[in-house]
């Protein structure tokens, strides 16, 4: 018999909330309305566009002025290429201990594990916390939060206001030669995406010699882009991730030496290519040029041409870092390409030492038996950011079984093959449960 959490987990991915990109896509609704059912009370509804919806739901604390918590979930998920998977990506089938769907890990089954604790507060099964206690079902997070977080934030903060949040990304513990580490989330990327155009002049395709063709410029600017080291920036984060993991001492040295750690990612490569690229990420601003375009036709000279890039930069990296790269890489091909900010965010943290990150120690040791806690970044962005330009204190936390390697659990984040064990699902339901309670103790006056 399934728990209460991997049941509403395999309705959230059979709801196939996804999300590419576009208004009309999510249909976060259907989700929003599932929770509701399963909560048994409609939450206060956010719906900025016909269907992209996100709801909140608040239980008053009983102490004025003790901090307020939120559990925040998103109810979207990506698009997927079915002809990768191994079963239907949206049948939510159990199969090897495993709930497989998209959304499965990326965060359904976070979403899903803070409903099920949030609603014996609901209920009235638990007594109300000292602080407020938040669950939002948000919705379009998987398009940098334009009709959700970043919204509810900037508009509805009477809606969303919080002390302390609880979010992604929910990581699986890494065995290393010292033991097992339980990571917590607890910084991310700021994402810089970059549209690059150039401009030229159409012509007949069939007399091409001297013609002022657009791609050319921008072929020579991408491959400048390709060929050009990123940036290295060592930050705390990855300094307390490197010395809490236990590597021999020269690995240790090399990765935390912005001289020697992409020799040492090219020797870890042999080994692990998977986690390689995870260390370069947490390392580097990671630069990827994904989209290009250019001409209409192939007998015309092409007028217009345009790439995009994802830049992701660290802690300390900005927009004019990040054009600064991009002008010295594209060299003198530079000159006529034009640099259009798509996304600016800059990367953000929230330290250890708080009442949150002492109780988030405090449950992972009741469960696991250690206060072994691996500080990590996300290469990726979540809607914590918009969250911690309020000065909201962040992380992402969960609990898992040890049947996915930590490098493998992130390969599956976009993934095919996309799934979570089920004693995963119901074990993060158990540390937030402790953790909930803990921060009672913790807060009470």
């Amino acid at each position: 018999m399934t728990s209460p959490t991997v049941e509403l987990l395999q309705t959230l991915i059979r709801n196939q909330c996804v999300n590419d990109g576009t208004p009309v896509s999510g249909h976060e609704y259907r989700s929003v309305e599932s929770i509701a059912e399963f909560l048994g009370a409609q939450g206060t509804l956010f719906e900025p566009v016909a269907g992209r919806q996100s709801s909140i739901y608040r239980i008053p604390g009983t102490a004025p002025g003790a901090p307020a918590l939120m559990l925040m979930g998103h109810t979207d998920v990506v698009p997927v290429n079915r002809d990768g998977w191994s079963i239907d990506p949206f049948a939510a089938e159990i199969a090897d201990g495993y709930v497989w769907g998209r959304g499965a890990i990326d965060m359904l089954n976070l979403t899903a594990s803070m409903a099920t604790v949030f609603r014996r507060y609901l209920t009235g099964e638990l007594d109300p916390l000292p602080g407020d206690l938040v669950f939002l079902a948000v919705a379009d997070e998987e398009n940098s939060g334009t009709y959700g977080a970043h919204p509810l934030v900037r508009d509805r903060w009477d809606l969303v206001h919080c002390d302390y949040l609880l979010t992604e990304i929910a990581y699986p513990p890494i065995t290393t030669a010292a033991g097992i580490g339980y990571p917590v989330n607890v910084a991310e990327k700021g994402p810089h995406w970059t549209r690059l155009t150039a401009q030229g002049t159409p012509g007949h395709g069939s007399v091409p010699y001297g013609a002022d063709n657009a791609i050319a410029p921008m072929v020579d600017a991408l491959a400048g882009v390709f060929r050009t080291p990123a940036p290295v920036v060592i930050t705390d984060v990855w300094r307390s991730f490197v010395e809490t993991l236990g590597f021999t001492d020269d690995r240790r040295d090399a990765l935390l030496d912005p001289d020697r750690v992409d020799e040492e990612i090219d020797a870890m490569a042999v080994e692990d290519p998977r986690f390689a690229a995870y260390v370069h990420a947490c390392t580097h601003l990671t630069v990827s040029p994904n989209v290009f375009e250019g001409g209409i036709k192939a007998n015309i000279v092409p007028e217009h041409a345009e790439a995009q890039i994802d830049l992701r930069a660290l802690p300390g990296q900005s927009r004019e870092d990040v054009d600064q790269y991009l002008r010295k890489a594209m060299g003198a091909a530079g000159a006529r390409i034009d640099l259009h900010p798509m996304a600016d965010h800059e990367a953000s943290a929230s330290p250890p030492g708080n009442p949150l990150w002492d109780t988030i120690v405090d449950s992972i040791e009741h469960h696991t038996g250690t206060r072994r806690i691996v500080p990590t970044i996300t290469p990726a962005a979540t809607d914590a950011r918009f969250f911690r330009e309020r000065g909201v204190v962040a992380y992402g936390v969960g609990l898992f079984d040890e049947r996915i390697a930590f490098p493998d659990f992130l390969s599956m984040f976009h993934g095919h093959d996309e799934r979570v064990s089920v004693q995963s699902a119901d074990l993060t339901t158990a540390l937030l449960e402790t953790l909930l309670e803990g921060w009672r103790g913790r807060t009470s006056p």
